[in-house]
This record gives structure tokens, C-alpha cells and sequence, in this order.
């Protein structure tokens, strides 16, 4: 066989296994896009039948979780008693769907060594963030500035951070916010008798 045959059939290889690869990538990136989430609605539906809506009108952002699961560890504190916690976390396995809470924007989406990859949605009024953290991953296609509908997909249950990952959960909290206040700012309130009882946020 001559060089120039070698050259060739090598050529052909290589085209065909470009072909391949690139028609591999498509396939996946294409069928990811069919799971983002819904584009903004003006009328937020209700949350999937795997979320509990709780009285206050809050959906319980783990899907398959019940009010009665719930235990309150907001007054707890964490870091050998050096911070509040601050925030209610929600067991369950990792992989477990992480839903909207409340219809908003997504603000900041942000990975920190303490919360691990984290999301910031602010409600539509700019009053309430809902912060999402100890994520395993992002929903397909969320993005900082999109959407969302009460009980759309927003991530994953994980360890991300300084969470054990001998016991995923989602780190999720409530802050009150002034219109002008940037995401990481706001006063925390207790998520867990708006999600567990019936008292609306006021």
C-alpha cells in the first residue's frame, strides 16, 4: 500500500469519526433543550403533582416532599455556633428535582464554597429572594435573568459546598427584601411555617 493510500484512508477516518462525534453532540444538546423549562408566563400554573403547594401558597421546593417531613432548623446554628443557619434544609437523595418555591427571576446563579452551586430567585413584586443551595447540578438551560413559573424545575438535590454527602439536602431560605437590595443582602425569615403551616409571608 502506498504512503498516499495510507494518507487517504486515514482522511476518510478521520471525516467519518468527526461526522460521527458531531452528530453525538447534536443529539444530546438538542434533546436537553426539550427539558428547559417553560418560557415566562403571565399566569404562573400550578406545580407538578410530584410538588405539595402548602397553604401560604408556597410549593415545597423538593418534589415528593410533605409538610409533615419538614423539620424547622432555622434557629439552629451552624458552624460550631459562629452563624444562624438561618434556613430550613429539606432531605432527601441526591438527584431529587428541586422545584420553584414562587413564580420569579432567576438574580444570581453562583457557586460558593459554603453553599455550593447555588440560585437566587426574586419574586416578580422584588420583595422575597429564595435561595436554593447544596445543588447537585442546574435544571437544563437555567440561566441569571429567565423566569420562572411556581414549580418549574430548578436543579438537583446535592452536597455541593460544605454539605455532608452522607446527607444531601436542599439549604433553602427566605429573605425580605427592599426593592434596590442586591441579592446576597435582604433579612431572613423563617421558611418553614409558610411552607409547613398556613401564614402567608406578609
Amino acid at each position: 500500500m502506498t504512503r498516499w493510500r495510507v494518507f487517504e484512508l486515514c482522511a476518510i477516518s478521520a471525516l467519518i469519526s468527526a461526522a460521527v462525534t458531531s452528530a453525538l453532540w447534536l443529539f444530546f444538546l438538542l434533546g436537553r433543550d426539550r427539558g428547559a423549562p417553560p418560557a415566562p408566563v403571565a399566569s404562573p400554573p400550578a406545580a407538578s403533582a410530584s410538588a405539595q403547594v402548602a397553604p401560604s401558597g408556597l410549593v415545597i421546593p423538593v418534589a415528593g416532599v410533605r409538610a409533615d417531613q419538614l423539620v424547622d432548623t432555622f434557629t439552629q446554628t451552624r458552624a460550631d455556633g459562629e452563624r444562624a443557619h438561618d434556613a430550613i434544609d429539606i432531605m432527601a437523595p441526591h438527584g431529587t428535582p428541586v422545584v420553584a418555591a414562587a413564580p420569579g427571576t432567576i438574580e444570581k446563579l453562583f457557586e460558593s464554597e459554603a453553599g455550593g452551586i447555588t440560585a437566587y430567585l426574586r419574586s416578580d413584586d422584588r420583595r422575597w429572594i429564595y435561595y436554593y443551595a447544596h445543588l447537585q447540578g442546574y435544571a437544563p438551560g437555567l440561566a441569571e435573568g429567565q423566569h420562572l413559573a411556581r414549580g418549574a424545575p430548578l436543579g438537583l438535590v446535592g452536597s455541593s459546598g460544605n454539605a455532608d454527602a452522607a446527607g444531601p439536602h436542599l439549604h433553602f431560605a427566605i429573605n425580605r427584601m427592599r426593592a434596590d437590595e442586591p441579592w446576597y443582602r435582604g433579612t431572613p425569615i423563617n421558611p418553614y411555617p409558610l411552607l409547613a403551616a398556613e401564614a402567608p409571608a406578609r
